[in-house]
């Protein structure tokens, strides 16, 4: 297996095990009020998300800047609270809401980036070639994000379609358990 293929599939392993459930369960509360149906407004939040992580990921590992790592483990579980918080007050409907949604999702992403960052910098050794390593490793990423989105989304669907549960009562039981386990992280996660 070639080098640019390991770490593909070092990045679908970062995000696709369950050590990174923290990021699974952001994404649980970002996209688990969506169905099928939805797949315009959950196209663009999915990509506002993957473009804040993709360039905080890309501008930390080339050394642009450095965070204090355990403020980013910090921040992650805010992100996952602030975001099951706002799907009970941001409805669809509305377009600026929407759009601030989108912005929010891409702030969000920066933070999740600088996540991905600190792991992404322990594996790279001196010598290597960077760009090509971190773009593999960015792909490999991606790819597991979106089998998770896909999973949420199908499994949200499967409930209100053929179970018949509303719409907004599985939203708000996700976007509750979230909170919770949100809450839970940053009790453990303090950095002070």
């Amino acid at each position: 297996m070639t080098e640019f293929f390991v770490y593909i599939k070092l990045g679908w392993f970062h995000i696709a095990n369950l050590n990174a459930y923290d990021h699974m369960l952001f994404l649980l509360a970002l996209c688990g009020v969506y169905t099928l149906k939805d797949y315009k407004p959950l196209f663009w939040l999915v990509t506002a998300f993957t473009l804040g992580h993709s360039a905080t990921l890309i501008l930390a590992s080339l050394g642009v800047f450095q965070i204090n790592a355990e403020l980013i483990e910090f921040l992650i579980p805010v992100t996952i609270f602030i975001t099951a918080v706002a799907n009970f007050f941001i409805s669809e409907k509305n377009s600026k809401k929407l759009l601030l949604k989108y912005l929010v999702a891409f702030v969000f992403g920066l933070i999740h980036g600088l996540g991905f960052s600190s792991y992404f910098k322990s594996l790279i050794g001196e010598g290597i070639q960077l760009i090509k390593i971190l773009f593999a490793f960015n792909v490999g990423i991606e790819v597991g994000q979106l089998l998770i989105v896909a999973a949420i989304v199908f499994f949200v669907s499967f409930l209100n379609e053929y179970l018949k549960i509303r719409l907004k009562s599985i939203q708000y039981v996700i976007s509750t358990l979230a909170a919770a386990v949100a809450i839970f992280l940053m009790i453990q996660t303090k950095f002070w």
